[in-house]
């Protein structure tokens, strides 16, 4: 059987740049943002108005976890039919997915609902659970990247 290479290929960049987005906007993007006091001299955004400047990143970033999600069911169930079964891409691609979607559809809407609310908002327990959840599903989501990322390619290698 002929594998189209490509396919292959664009799959894994999808995963790579996935990660690297996870990696960039956790550990550069947001450190940045929550720290204007550091780099501004005339204007420092407060936690509040940083928080915005940043759910507004992280709401775009949805974007691409909804196409990242989409395409790895997909991709993935193309392959489990194709009989390429295995136990750590099973779990890595159900977590990639299943955290795409949570950061996406459930975490990043809710922070947005709550900071239109208004400061008080944000300062609630509601709001500081909600903000862990989503830094934890961010996690969740880089490690799981790696770890299919790293299997697909050597399985590829293998076939």
């Amino acid at each position: 059987m002929k594998r189209n290479i490509y396919i292959d290929f664009f799959y894994l960049t999808l995963l790579a740049s996935s990660f690297g987005a996870v990696i960039v906007l956790g550990a550069f993007v947001a450190p940045v943002i929550f720290n204007t006091d550091t780099i501004l001299h005339d204007v420092v955004l407060d936690n509040y108005n940083a928080g915005i400047v940043m759910s507004e990143i992280f709401h775009r970033f949805s974007y691409w976890a909804y196409v990242l999600a989409f395409y790895v069911i997909g991709y993935e169930l193309f392959m489990y039919k194709q009989g390429q079964r295995d136990s750590i891409i099973f779990v890595s691609w159900v977590s990639t997915v299943f955290s795409s979607l949570m950061f996406s559809a459930v975490y990043s809407p809710k922070i947005l609902e709550m900071q239109k609310l208004g400061s008080e908002a944000t300062q609630s327990d509601t709001f500081s659970n909600v903000h862990f959840a989503s830094e934890l599903d961010f996690k969740i989501l880089a490690v799981a990247l790696v770890v299919l990322f790293i299997r697909r390619l050597q399985l590829l290698r293998i076939s």
